[in-house]
């Protein structure tokens, strides 16, 4: 089966229902947007903190938040990209307000602000702890009420189609690799349909499920960075992976781990040993406000010496009935295990969070690859450098969503479908056994990076992880071109790939910086 959209979104967090919202109010053509599962269950759903935006302007600028930004991305980040998210992030805030989202505010109608760690102002937009469930909740009832935007839940992009695919030899160092829409299969067919589209965009987020641990939902498999990768598009700072420093210890739940957010140590949280004993004064002098990269290695480091499993968070010294009031959800999720927040510590550990490098995009959003846009947590803005700054990764979707829209619908009458795409050829079939193999790699990928590609590296680890992958590559590529494409067989290629190019960016950064951290290439702080 074919069809022909002009813009096809592939993902449906909020950088994907953003621009749809925004291309399809213009009505300069039709609309589709491809989700993996139900359009509820993006990595947005899953943001507990809030959104970074500069809306108290009494004690907060654009200055110190891009400051902010840059001293937590250890001066990697690309200026031009920060200065257009933060100068651009009010007006998007309000845009966010307009399609029915509802942020926290105080009696005066002003936002009730957060602070988080890196951040030197109260400047975290929210709602209670379930921001990106708001957000989501919000763009979902707009998205479902536009008439010109088609939702196709439960479909699996396979591969995003370039010259490649009608016999033209792509490289890497190729000019002018074009998309002319995507394979995606269709799961009440088990067919993979051709979509061909005049501008493709990929939103399909983060990769945190390449890990054992994660605070991403088990969908986060890199899917979007790695085909494009395979297509041959650029990708950059995938050594760049950020460890949330507090999900709940709870050995029942790794995929995903619940998320202890960020604001709970901005409201005044205090990182403790089980036995009572703070430890974050012997990292850095903010404390248990540190940027994330500094507590997760102190958290890391602290569990190793007292051989522990866990550490935890401390809030019983704050006023019980304000903390139920703020932290809700997180209330409720720890009483549920038997732990009251106002009189207990909080157990935590860190995990694999966000991806701070993904697929390499210019200030429009558009890819290495003509018509190809990506946005959201695939992309890679240059926004967040070393270490993405909390809160800036809700507000950089919107930013970038409405800069794609803007370049896509100026040039969207230059492009034309490429009629000439040929159909996806599903000779194969899938057994039992090999469904068994299936799932015994994804295990396989997940133990060897959280083993060797974690929150501290070494290039003994990195090569380890390099000789593993290689050989679960060549294994995987042959059962694929053996067998009917299925989800799963898929997101294995995809979490492989993504796993390869983490751990080749990782042994190519010759220095531990931002969330590279690797005992060859030791940093002062850990000298002392």
């Amino acid at each position: 089966m074919v069809y022909k959209y002009d813009f096809l979104i592939i993902g449906a967090g909020v950088a994907g229902m953003s621009y749809a919202l925004k291309v399809a109010r213009e009505k300069k053509g039709s609309v589709c947007m491809i989700c993996k599962t139900s359009l509820d269950e993006a990595n947005t759903s899953f943001a507990q903190g809030g959104v970074a935006s500069v809306t108290n302007l009494a004690v907060d600028n654009f200055d110190k938040h891009i400051e902010d930004t840059m001293i937590a991305g250890d001066y990697i980040s690309d200026r031009a990209a920060v200065e257009q998210v933060v100068k651009n992030a009010p007006a998007q805030i309000q845009e966010l307000v307009q399609w029915g989202v509802n942020f926290d505010r105080k009696d005066d109608g002003t936002f009730d602000l957060h602070r988080e760690g890196g951040h030197s102002e109260f400047r975290i937009l929210h709602h209670a702890d379930d921001t990106g469930a708001e957000i989501q909740r919000g763009l979902m009832e707009a998205v479902r009420a536009c008439p010109g935007i088609s939702i196709k839940e439960n479909h699996f992009a396979v591969e995003v189609i370039t010259q490649h695919h009608m016999g033209v030899r792509v490289t890497r160092r190729s000019p002018h690799i074009q998309c002319y829409g995507a394979y995606v299969l269709n799961p009440d067919t088990e067919k993979v349909d051709t979509y061909l589209a005049k501008i493709t965009v990929m939103c399909t987020g983060g990769c945190g499920a390449v890990y054992l641990t994660t605070s991403n939902p088990v969908i986060a498999t890199g899917d979007g960075i790695a085909m494009v990768y395979r297509a041959k598009g650029t990708v950059q700072d995938m050594e760049f992976v950020q460890f949330h420093p507090t999900v709940l210890h709870n050995p029942t739940e790794t995929h995903p781990a619940y998320l202890i957010t960020e604001a709970m140590r901005g409201y005044g949280g205090i990182l403790k040993l089980p036995n009572g004993e703070t430890f974050m004064e012997k990292y850095d002098e903010r404390l248990s406000l540190a940027p994330r990269d500094i507590v997760a290695r102190a958290i890391d480091k602290e569990m190793k010496i007292h051989g522990l499993d866990h550490v935890c968070l401390d809030v019983t010294h704050k006023d019980p009935a304000e903390t139920r009031h703020h932290f809700p959800n997180i209330y409720q999720k720890c009483l549920s295990m038997g732990v009251d927040i106002t009189t207990d510590y909080i157990p935590v550990r860190p995990a694999a969070h966000y991806m701070c490098g993904g697929i390499k995009v210019d200030l429009n959003g558009q890819s290495s690859i003509e018509r190809l846009y990506a946005l959201g947590e695939c992309s890679c803005t240059g926004l967040h450098g070393g270490n993405r700054l909390a809160s800036n990764s809700l507000i950089e979707a919107v930013v970038y969503a409405d800069a794609a829209a803007k370049d896509s619908l100026k040039h969207i009458d230059l492009y034309d479908f490429n009629d000439k795409v040929p159909e996806w050829n599903d000779e194969g079939t899938m057994t039992n056994e090999e469904k068994v193999l299936i799932t015994q790699s994804v295990r396989e990928v997940n133990q060897i990076m959280s083993n060797y590609v974690g929150i501290v590296r070494s290039d003994l680890r990195l090569h380890r992880a390099w000789d593993r992958l290689d050989m679960l590559y060549e294994e995987t590529e042959r059962l694929f071109k053996r067998v009917k494409a299925s989800r799963d067989i898929c997101e294995l290629r995809n979490m492989i790939n993504v796993g390869y190019l983490i751990t080749r960016f990782a042994l190519e950064r010759k220095e531990s910086r931002g969330l590279h951290f690797t005992i060859d290439y030791p940093v002062h702080a850990y000298d002392k």
